[in-house]
């Protein structure tokens, strides 16, 4: 499968056709709340969020190889982490995708300044920027398919 490059200039047009009123083609999930979950999961990369590991050391190398491979996030993945039906932030969802703008650039920042680091996802465990980065656009083609704005 081809995953959308999580570069913003790329990723801002599709964020720009969500309205308030955008249904997802599965889930429970408003597009505000889709757009400040994928801020969310930017900010776990960067340490704002911190949660526990939920799999063993042993298949690190298991879910990294899922990672970097061509298949896709799976429908209504139930990711321990994500909370059922969460309030949102922000008063509307240009203010979210704002926010997920300024995230993104906070992420490549971040690892510009530590290129070797390691941050922690509670599902796929320590990643570095590259393995994090394919996995935003993992995260990214999932959520704009399930929202309509590509197609599978």
């Amino acid at each position: 499968m081809q995953f959308i490059d999580s570069n913003l200039e790329i990723v801002l047009p599709y964020l720009d056709k969500l309205t308030a009123d955008t249904k997802p083609l599965w889930g429970t999930m408003s597009a505000q709340q889709m757009v400040e979950h994928l801020t969310h999961t930017v900010e776990i990369a960067i340490e704002l969020h911190q949660y526990p590991v939920q799999v063993n050391e042993e298949m690190y190398e298991k879910l990294h190889a899922f990672i970097l491979s061509d298949k896709p996030l799976p429908r209504n993945f139930n990711a321990v982490f994500v909370k059922e039906n969460p309030p949102l932030i922000h008063e509307e969802i240009e203010l979210a995708t704002d926010a997920y703008c300024e995230a993104w650039i906070d992420l490549e920042l971040w690892f510009a300044a530590n290129p070797d680091r390691k941050t922690v996802h509670p599902h796929f465990g320590p990643l570095d920027f590259s393995l994090w980065k394919r996995l935003h656009e993992k995260h990214l083609t999932h959520h704009f398919i399930q929202f309509g704005l590509i197609k599978e």
